[in-house]
């Protein structure tokens, strides 16, 4: 697994809702969720009140952990498509790159085809989001003077 991990920012994360909601609503799924692959919690869009989303996505990542080992196995390097079918919700979830996760669940309204076609657009425009983040957040300028007054604080403290 990578060892580094994907930072995410509050513009970051608007972009992502933006396209959570738009497969949601093209789909006509009830929820999409975006998890990183050590099982963290990105963003989720749509109707997740009832839905444990921290134990989700937890779960979730172990899956594609496990799927991970079993495609090995059968000579696979990887399966980057998941799809669970219930008797009334079912759950798509695919790779986003090597450290996200999309998952989108949804019920009989719409139709497994209809939410691989636009779960697909979408992976493709995330991971293309997340291979030009730069990973630089504009910074807030910190005060000369606040600086000053911290450097003092931490002198301080570390006196011998």
């Amino acid at each position: 697994m990578d060892q580094e991990r994907q930072v995410f920012y509050e513009s970051d994360i608007k972009q992502v809702d933006k396209l959570l909601s738009k497969l949601i609503t093209e789909a006509e799924a009830k929820c999409a969720l975006l998890v990183d692959k050590d099982g963290r919690l990105v963003t989720r869009q749509g109707f997740t009140n009832t839905l444990d989303t921290t134990a989700l996505g937890a779960l979730l990542a172990g899956s594609f952990a496990s799927t991970k080992e079993i495609a090995h196995l059968v000579g696979e390097p990887e399966f980057s498509v998941l799809f669970h079918q219930g008797k009334k919700d079912h759950i798509h979830i695919n790779l986003v790159g090597e450290r996200s996760i999309l998952v989108v669940i949804f019920d009989d309204r719409t139709t497994i085809g209809m939410v691989r076609l636009y779960t697909k657009d979408v992976t493709a425009r995330i991971l293309e989001m997340l291979e030009n983040m730069s990973g630089d957040e504009p910074q807030e300028k910190v005060d000369d003077e606040f600086t000053s007054l911290a450097e003092d604080k931490l002198n301080d403290i570390f006196k011998e």
